[in-house]
Formats: structure tokens, C-alpha cells, sequence
């Protein structure tokens, strides 16, 4: 799974927050897709910047996952890159196309999760917010907080 760290959370939250309210999207657009608006999020390119470098190479995002060289100099590549730099790896962003990493599946209520559909908005944002959920309860699990107990104060007799 994605490397747990803010910039992660605040991403997938951010993506999931755009789809929620007011985003275009299309499962078959490269740009707003699942993948395609997390690469908005990371990125800053819009919709038909990151279609517009997807076509340059056969295939839909698990295609380009798959085919992703990051010596290429193929523009997808390079917005690849950024994702992967982020902390996503390419198992996740593949995963994220098709709502399909076990772990976050495993954590949506039984009675959401076998009716997830991959081209679904509501679902993409559930996935999203369910993942950024994970990843928060992760970090949190891994602070420690310094111990503030102070010892008694002596009672001055008076």
C-alpha cells in the first residue's frame, strides 16, 4: 500500500473531495477517470493534459502501469513519475481503477463492498476516503506522544 505520510491522505482526500462535489467524470477518459483524477490531484494538469499524454502510448491506465519505464521520456511516464515519487505505487494506482486493493475493500462494510463498481463516482469516492481512512489510522498508530505526567508538588505545611 501507498507509504503512509499527510501528502498521501491529503491527496487521496483531495481527489476524493473534487469527485464528490463537483469534478466531471468518466471511467473511459484518461484524465477523469479513477487514476485520472488522482493524477489532477498530484500533478496539477488538467483532464485533457493528462488524456492528451495517456494517448501518446496504447492503452488504459493498467496498460500504462504495466508499460510505465520511467526512462521512457514519454509525457504519461512523467506523470507516472510524479505519482510514484508521491509515495502510490504502481500496484495501488492499478488497484485504484478498479476498486480492487483487498485491504481497503476489506474495511468498506460487507453491504457496500460487493456492490462496489469500478466506473461508479459514489463508489471511486468511497474507495478513496475508505484508503485515506486506512492510511490515517496507520500514521496515527505509529506516533508516540511524550508522557506529560507531572510528579506530585509537595504540599507546603502551613
Amino acid at each position: 500500500m501507498a507509504t503512509t505520510s499527510l501528502p498521501i491522505i491529503q491527496a487521496l482526500r483531495s481527489t476524493a473531495q473534487r469527485l464528490a462535489t463537483q469534478a466531471p467524470y468518466q471511467w473511459g477518459h484518461m484524465g477523469s477517470c479513477n487514476c485520472g483524477h488522482l493524477a489532477q490531484t498530484v500533478t496539477k494538469l488538467t483532464k485533457g493534459e493528462i488524456h492528451a499524454r495517456a494517448m501518446q502510448r496504447y492503452g488504459d491506465w493498467e496498460r500504462q502501469l504495466i508499460d510505465y519505464c520511467p526512462t521512457s521520456g514519454l509525457p504519461i511516464d512523467t506523470t507516472i513519475d510524479e505519482m510514484l515519487a508521491l509515495g502510490f505505487t504502481r500496484t495501488d494506482l492499478t488497484h485504484l481503477e478498479r476498486l480492487a486493493d483487498p485491504a481497503i475493500r476489506g474495511a468498506i462494510p460487507f453491504e457496500r463492498r460487493d456492490l462496489l463498481r469500478h466506473n461508479q463516482r459514489d463508489d471511486v469516492v468511497l474507495y478513496l476516503r475508505t484508503w485515506a481512512d486506512l492510511l490515517e489510522q496507520q500514521l496515527l498508530a505509529g506516533i508516540t506522544l511524550p508522557s506529560f505526567a507531572t510528579a506530585p508538588q509537595p504540599v507546603l505545611a502551613s
